[in-house]
């Protein structure tokens, strides 16, 4: 169990500094003005249109961060730090969570995969790694049977929530080549501006890499003291 803590430990770790390395550089180009004066909300606006996607909304959201496409209700979520500020780091968020309305709009298949796994993870992730120490717990009790199994199950759901990460990341990824190739090709912005946005947005991907790593982690490091108990 203490190797355990150690590889939280690290992956957290991970987390914290891609997080606030991500943090810094949405500070940095947040002062990075654009010259056509356009606000996170026009930018959206226009490459919805520019998509033939005229059934989708942009509205405000509150906190930092909080930016997100929701295809329940077609909206494109803008956090007021991008919503209704004219710079490089707003672009570059309005513009890729546009690219979750363009890839809902063309039924691109990982995000309709991604769909389709959500209410299968929002169980899973909740209970799995209580089952999984509960069955290790119940078998180092009672001795291999029933709570090998339940640690089996409970093994199973963490494998899908390893999946759903990295079925989000092609998601992600594509979103960000999708609003980067718009902003280029529609001479959206300065080259030093789309430089900016690139950067953002690379640094927005390399947190889901380091989740989907750390939950592969996790899922083989439990996998091992599930499986690797047995004779």
């Amino acid at each position: 169990m203490f190797n355990y803590y150690i590889l939280i430990g690290a992956i957290a770790l991970v987390s914290w500094l891609v997080s606030n390395k991500l943090k810094s550089k949405f500070k940095t180009y947040s002062k990075v003005h654009l010259r056509n004066g356009m606000t996170g909300k026009e930018i959206a606006e226009k490459m919805l249109a520019d998509n033939g996607i005229r059934d989708v909304k942009v509205i405000s959201t509150p906190g930092q961060l909080t930016d997100h496409y929701d295809p329940r209700n077609k909206t494109v979520n803008l956090s007021e730090s991008v919503y209704s500020h004219a710079n490089a780091a707003a672009a570059a968020v309005a513009a890729h969570e546009c690219g979750h309305a363009v890839q809902h709009a063309q039924a691109y298949s990982w995000l309709t995969l991604r769909s389709q796994l959500v209410p299968a993870v929002n169980v899973s992730s909740k209970m799995s790694q209580w089952l999984v120490i509960g069955g290790l717990m119940l078998g180092a009790a009672a001795g291999a049977g029933l709570g090998f199994w339940v640690s089996v199950v409970g093994l199973l759901m963490m494998g899908m929530a390893t999946i759903f990460s990295f079925v989000t990341l092609p998601v992600e990824y594509d979103a960000s080549n999708r609003a980067l190739a718009w902003l280029k090709n529609k001479n959206m912005l300065a080259p030093n501006e789309y430089a900016g946005a690139e950067d953002a947005l690379n640094w927005a991907a390399r947190t889901y890499l380091v989740a989907a790593i750390g939950a592969l982690a996790s899922l083989l490091y439990w996998a091992m003291q599930i499986l690797g108990g047995r004779d």
